[in-house]
């Protein structure tokens, strides 16, 4: 198990990794990078603009009066370069006519191998001036600006400034480490907040993971420890709840074995009791008599029971079918209530039938509407003593058949009365019963689009309220049916 869990909980955090956070980490790098080249391309526009601005200054300078015949041009713009002003930061240079550089800002000539690509393109510039970056052999990077003059009379044809761009390159470098000092903070935060997240939700999924595999086993003692309000606190409340009706579900299931076998064992030793008596009685006719009429009538009940058990087998299995007819319901109803009546009589309960001159017809299965009522008859008499009344009647209200079964006996208590159709449970295990048939009954009522309802009072007695449809008027009297049955839900399997 514990190699299942770390198993599962690395998947998580690699996929969570390989996906958001790689996501977020290509995302940030495209970010960085284009923010390194902005700033980058704003410092490079400012330095470019910048000696430019300074190179405009000493051009109109010089340019001043250009076409002057008796101003010496050429000593002008020596006396400019030699006492540039800002020469510690920027060297300022003339260019002659044939492309070589004569005097400089700083007093030393530039070595031959110097670039003057800003010169070439400043010569073909409409407006005379172009700048360019590029590095001196000695491995500095400068940025360099040229522009064309021409004074009458001079041998000069160019002005040209040259500058380092270290301390640019400095301020784009720092400025670099902050961008990536910030990208990567970010990450560092996505990716604390990623695993705390990470960590809330597995930790908690692994613990009831381990819980759900007790749960499997059977073993429902223990509790998933709600720790937040969210939908992991929802999903341990719902386990939770889960654990408890799969607990009350399998007490109730062991009972419910517990109570069929008792019941089972009942009629088949008195079955074998009384055939074992039968052999070694002779010719005692009326003790034979006696011990075929319990034969029988435990038969009965064994074979009830058994039949009970295949309804409620087939309902779990969706596999309940219904004859569909048009019906006399109260044919089905006095039936029972027959069959009933010396029972009740040898118990000492009073069995009132209310019965009307005339109901409209149902549509239906008669056999499976007959063993609804003969379980609902049969509990109330199984559950009343003797001077207790069961009373049933029938009438039409609402375009609906209604059919009460009351009774006076010992009733149901507030506990378990929203519990009496849940599957497996019993209500009174002191009476005789397998505690199925009237989840049996109520699915077959609701699957004739009618309902079961029960109310009950401790001490005072139970009534069982059943409600059918009356058949459509334009149906046919003679449509005849076979509905296989679409059980939708499996969890109405048990009765008193």
């Amino acid at each position: 198990m514990s190699n299942k869990v770390h198993h599962g909980r690395h998947s998580v955090k690699r996929h969570w990794l390989m996906n958001t956070m790689g996501t977020v980490l290509v995302v940030l790098l495209i970010i960085e990078i284009l923010l390194i080249l902005a700033v980058r391309s704003y410092y490079y526009s400012a330095a470019r603009q910048y000696m430019t601005s300074k190179m405009n200054i000493v051009a109109n300078d010089v340019m001043q009066n250009a076409d002057d015949a008796t101003t010496n041009y050429n000593s002008k713009i020596r006396a400019e370069v030699e006492s540039y002003s800002d020469k510690d930061k920027i060297e300022l240079m003339a260019v002659k006519t044939d492309g070589s550089i004569d005097i400089t800002s700083s007093g030393f000539s530039p070595s031959a191998d110097v670039s003057m690509e800003d010169y070439l393109a400043a010569k073909k510039s409409e407006n005379g001036t172009a700048t360019a970056v590029f590095e001196l052999p000695s491995g500095e990077k400068v940025i360099a600006v040229t522009s064309m003059i021409s004074p009458r009379g001079s041998e000069f044809e160019a002005l040209r400034m040259i500058s380092s761009m270290k301390g640019v390159d400095s301020q784009i470098m720092m400025m670099i480490a902050i961008i990536t000092a910030v990208v990567f903070a970010v990450v560092m935060l996505i990716f604390l907040s990623g695993m705390f997240f990470i960590r809330s939700i597995v930790y908690p999924v692994i613990k009831i993971g381990g819980i759900t595999r007790q749960f499997a086993k059977g073993d429902f003692s223990e509790r998933i420890e709600k720790t937040s309000d969210d939908e992991i606190g929802e999903l341990c409340d719902s386990i939770n709840y889960m654990a408890d009706e799969l607990s009350n579900t399998e007490q109730m299931k062991n009972e419910f074995i517990s109570s069929v076998s008792h019941e089972l064992r009942t009629p088949l030793t008195a079955i074998k009791g009384w055939s074992e008596t039968l052999t070694t009685i002779g010719d005692d006719e009326e003790t034979f008599k006696k011990g075929m009429r319990v034969i029988t009538s435990e038969t009965e009940r064994l074979s009830q029971m058994v039949e009970e058990l295949l309804d409620f087998s087939r309902i779990q299995d969706n596999r309940l079918q219904l004859q569909m007819d048009t019906i006399d319901i109260l044919a089905e109803l006095g039936e029972t209530v027959l069959i009933y009546q010396e029972r009740a009589r040898a118990l000492g309960i009073k069995l009132d039938y209310y019965e009307p001159e005339m109901l409209p017809f149902v549509f239906g299965d008669k056999n499976r509407l007959r063993q609804v009522f003969i379980n609902i008859v049969d509990n109330a008499i199984k559950y009343s003593d003797k001077g207790d009344t069961v009373s049933v009647e029938a009438y039409e209200q609402d375009n609906e058949i209604c059919i009460s079964v009351s009774d006076t006996g010992i009733g149901i208590s507030k506990e378990d009365l929203p519990k009496i159709k849940t599957k497996f449970f019993k209500a009174n295990h002191t009476r005789r019963g397998s505690g199925i048939g009237l989840a049996v009954a109520d699915e077959i009522i609701s699957r004739h689009n009618g309902t079961l309802t029960i109310n009950s009072e401790q001490g005072v007695g139970t009534t069982v309220m059943i409600t059918l449809p009356c058949k459509d008027k334009s149906k046919k009297s003679d449509d005849k049916d076979t509905i296989n049955v679409e059980l939708i839900s499996t969890d109405k399997n048990t009765n008193e």
